[in-house]
């Protein structure tokens, strides 16, 4: 799968994420670092990547443009260290991989994984 990972979160994400055989860049090694939200939105859109954030504006975006794509993976887990959002996310994958290729904003806490297809 195609991954950008938001500044919100980690680098070591983007890079766990590839070491599992996924793309996934992270929004510092693109020279977007400060760029707005609506610009990795667009970004995400046109490469064909999911947006993995701990920003809710995003999913909002997605919503609002009434598409399908780019997906969101928002983390909203308490543990903030890198290696548990790469742990979950990666355990994850295989229960929402398909709704992510589909269009979804995909919702990870504490206590569950919430998705909301598009359609």
């Amino acid at each position: 799968m195609r991954f950008v990972v938001d500044q919100a979160v980690s680098w070591q994400v983007a890079e766990a994420l590839t070491e599992a055989g996924h793309d996934a860049i992270h929004v510092r090694d693109i020279g977007r670092a400060k760029a707005s939200d609506e610009s990795i939105f667009n970004f995400a859109a046109d490469e064909r990547r999911i947006i993995i954030s701990q920003d809710t504006d995003f999913g909002t975006l997605l919503v609002r443009s009434e598409g399908k794509h780019p997906s969101v993976v928002l983390l909203r887990m308490r543990d903030g260290r890198p290696e548990a959002h790469a742990r979950i996310i990666l355990q994850s994958l295989p229960e929402i991989a398909k709704d992510l290729e589909s269009g979804a904003i995909v919702v990870i806490d504490d206590a569950r994984i919430r998705v909301r297809r598009l359609s």
